[in-house]
This record gives C-alpha cells, structure tokens and sequence, in this order.
C-alpha cells in the first residue's frame, strides 16, 4: 500500500462516534424489535461483533494504525460485518459511516477508494430496501441510489486527496525552506569562522611583521652602530697607548658599549617568532610538527636535505608560518592518513614541501571560487602566498581530487642578516 493518511484522526470521531452509532442501533432494536424474536439475538450477537473488531483491531491497538495492511483487514472485516447487518435489517445503514469515517482516516491512497466505495454501496442498499426490485424501474432505482452514494463519496476522497497533495507539497517546501536555512546558517557561521581566522592571521602577521621591523631596525642601526663604536675604540687603543689619565673613562665607555651592545641583540632574539627563538629552523620545523601531530594524532615525517646553514630571519619565519599553515589545512580539510615535511637547502634558494595523502581539491577552484577547498584552505593559501612572494619566493600547489596535496615554497638565498 502507498499513499499518506492522516497522521493523528480525532479521538472523539474514531474513538467516539462508532460505538456511539451502534450503542444507538442496539437501543432502537431493543425497541422496536420483539424480544421473544430469535433473530433479535443474532443482530445484538452481530453488533457485539463489530464493537469487539473495532476494540480489538483499532481502539486497542495504537501502534496498528501505522500499517497500511492491518488496517486494509480491519476495514475490510468491518464492512464485511456491516453487510451482514444491512443485510438482515435495513436500519443498520445508519452504521455505515463508521465505515466511512476508517476508510478516510486510517486507508492509504488509493486503497481509501475501495473502502469508501464498499460503503456508499452498502449505504445505498440500506437506502433502497423500500423500492421493489421486482421489475426493471425498482431495479435502475436501486443502481441510480447506490451509483449516487458512490459517486458522491468517491468524489468527497478524491477532494481529500487533492487536499492531502497540497499539504505534503507544503511541507515538502517548508521542509526544503528548513534545510536551506540550516545550510545557510552553517554556511554563515563557517563564513564567520573563516572570517575570524582571516582577521586573527593578519593581526598575528601585522604583531609579527612589526617584531621583525623593529628588530631589523635594532639590529641595523643601534647593534650596528655598537659594534662600530667598540671597534673604533679599540682600533684608538691599539694605535695609540691611552693616557693614565683617560683609561678609567675609556674603558667605562668600551664596557658600556658591550652591554648595550648586548641588551641589543638579546633584543633582537625576543623579538624572533617563539619557535625560532635559540633554535634552527630545521629544529623550529620539527618542534611544530611534532606538537601538531601530537594534537592530531597523525604522523608527520620531517626531512632536512642539503646543507643546513643560517639564512635570513624573514626567510625563516616565512617558512616557517608557511608550515603552520599548510599542517592547519590538512587538519582541517585533507583527511589525510600521513603528512610529510621537507626542507631543502639548495645552492640558490631555500624550498620547503609540504605533502599529504588526503583527499586533495581541484587548484583552479581556489582562483573561481575565492574560498576554502579540500586539502586547503583558500584563505590561508592567499596569505602564505603574499609572505612567500614578498621575499620574492615562489608558492606552488599541487593536487587533484584523491591524490593528495602538495604545497611547495622557495625563497631565494640569503644569508642571514641579509635582507630582500
């Protein structure tokens, strides 16, 4: 059976209505009706039938009404009971709209027709019990009084069903409209989110890009300026022997240059990102990694190739972030069973590689859509690539759909305390 019924029928008119129908056909029996007649007990016999099939079938049996084919048995055996009623006493037609009221309320489409028809067909046999049949004008009057219950009931179901229709499209729609506006909150919450993040990387690359400013400006003007102080004064000393008189303030100079010289570049070393901080950049990658996938629970390889050597703290930090970033997007978007970190230390640049083998995205989805893809992140993308480009280094971007990601960037070489 296929098909939608009404969800929850009215008590009073399933649970109501019917025994009161039969509860007043057995008080006009006991009435009308001669007790000492025998065929008086058959119809009460017959009417406790039926009010024990409705009990046992329906009132009783909640759960029942969910399924289609038990209560295709309970109104066929209702309309099998009341046939045998109308058949033995006319009066029992009045019975017939418990008929209809089940076949409306608990049959599916299309099978509703076949109840409401087998009672507009037993209805206008209970109608037409007064008109002989013996002739052929009794006989079209009994086909015209049942055809007109059938065709009036048959057509109330079919509005009905019309009005069913439009309810399921309605909730169809509002169940669309519903989860339309869960993607659209989801979709702005992650926009939000992205938001945020976006925000907290250019705040945390604004903080960073002055630190490092500040430090270049210490280190080239004050340090530099330091260190130049000292050695005129030591070239002084070595060129000419410093009077008694002047070694006390001479030295007092030398030595507070030192420290300056020193609470200078102790300077310079606070202002350098925290994993940089005492620590190489091969030593700074490995430290990131560990702690990111000690967080995830993914194993990271890192690989040093080439000869290690200082190179400049911008280039470093560059790299550095560029990792971070590229270890975020594959926590977030790769799903990826193994990550692998490479840093390569060629004869002219610096190149850092940094592979997984998840998911992957479609590249060229990132410059037509401007937003996250699988494997990485958009946003995030954009910013490491602006870092990597101003030191005049190059990022390039590897994947496919089921292949993985790889995200490549190299930075031309410079020593350190150069700088681009």
């Amino acid at each position: 059976m296929s098909g939608k019924t009404s969800q929850q029928p009215p008590f009073l008119l399933v649970g109501v209505v019917p025994y009161a129908l039969l509860a007043l056909l057995v008080a006009i029996l006991l009435v009308v009706e001669d007790w000492s007649d025998g065929s008086l007990l058959v119809d009460l016999g017959l009417c406790g039938l039926a009010a024990a099939w409705m009990l046992g079938m329906f009132t009783l049996r909640p759960g029942w009404r969910d399924r289609p084919r038990i209560m295709g048995v309970f109104v066929a055996g209702l309309l099998a009971i009341t046939a045998v009623l109308v058949a033995r006493q006319p009066a029992f037609g009045l019975f017939t709209p418990a008929a209809y009221i089940y076949s409306f309320t608990v049959l599916p489409w299309p099978w509703r027709l076949l109840g409401v028809t087998g009672a507009a067909v037993l209805a206008g046999s209970a109608q037409s019990s007064a008109i002989p049949a013996t002739d052929a004008f009794g006989l079209l009057m009994h086909l015209i009084i049942i055809g007109f219950n059938v065709a009036m009931m048959c057509g109330c179901a079919w509005v009905l069903r019309i009005a069913e229709r439009e309810e399921e499209r309605r909730e169809q729609t509002l169940e669309e409209l519903s989860r339309t506006n869960r993607l659209l909150e989801a979709t702005l919450a992650e926009n939000a989110g992205l938001h945020a993040q976006l925000l907290a990387q250019a705040r945390e690359a604004g903080v960073l890009d002055e630190r490092q400013r500040m430090a270049r400006e210490i280190h080239d003007t004050l340090a530099q300026g330091l260190t130049g102080i000292i050695a005129q004064l030591q070239a002084a000393e070595q060129l000419h022997e410093v009077p008694a008189q002047w070694r006390r303030p001479f030295d007092a100079v030398k030595n507070v240059a030192r420290q300056t010289l020193s609470e200078a570049r102790r300077s310079v070393d606070a202002l350098r990102p925290e994993p940089l901080d005492g620590a190489r950049l091969s030593d700074a990658l490995a430290d990131v990694a560990g702690r990111w996938s000690k967080l995830h629970g993914l194993p990271v390889q890192v690989t040093t190739t080439g000869t290690v050597r200082p190179i400049a703290a911008d280039a470093e930090f560059a790299l550095l972030r560029t990792a971070q970033e590229a270890l975020a997007n594959v926590a977030k978007h790769a799903g990826a069973a193994r990550v692998g970190v490479t840093l390569s230390y060629l004869e002219q640049e610096v190149a850092l590689d940094v592979r997984d083998d998840g998911e992957g995205f479609d590249p060229a989805r990132l410059d037509a859509t401007a937003g996250p893809s699988p494997g990485g992140g958009g946003f995030g993308l954009a910013i490491m690539r602006q870092r990597v480009e101003a030191l005049s280094g190059t990022l390039r971007i590897e994947s496919e759909p089921g292949a993985g990601t790889g995200i490549s960037a190299c930075l031309p070489f410079l020593p350190a305390g150069s700088r681009p």
